[in-house]
């Protein structure tokens, strides 16, 4: 239907490890103009489906990282990834295989 004709679909990497992230993941990429986002654990991908005349990639890449995730475009801040509880910090060598 010519409705969905507007929408893109894009998958990109974001690092994170247990369901909890997968929340804070998804709710931080759902911004205006995502319609849906789901992210893979064991692939550690996400994807999306959006309009790309509301909102552009790099703009769910920075609202993820700005969640303290880092994605293959943006990384998250020292501040915003210290912020994650402990089971979440997925720098300090804590990876779900």
């Amino acid at each position: 239907n010519a409705q969905d004709s507007k929408y893109r679909t894009g998958e990109f990497h974001v690092n994170g490890v247990c369901d909890e992230c997968k929340e804070r993941i998804e709710n931080a990429a759902y911004i205006k103009g995502v319609k849906h986002c789901e992210w893979n654990k064991e692939l550690q991908t996400l994807s999306v489906i959006y309009n790309p005349v509301k909102v552009d990639l790099i703009q769910i890449h920075e609202s993820i990282a700005a969640a303290g995730h880092d994605t293959d475009s943006v990384k998250a801040t020292e501040d915003a990834y210290r912020k994650l509880p402990g089971c979440c910090k997925y720098r300090d060598g804590i990876h779900v295989h």
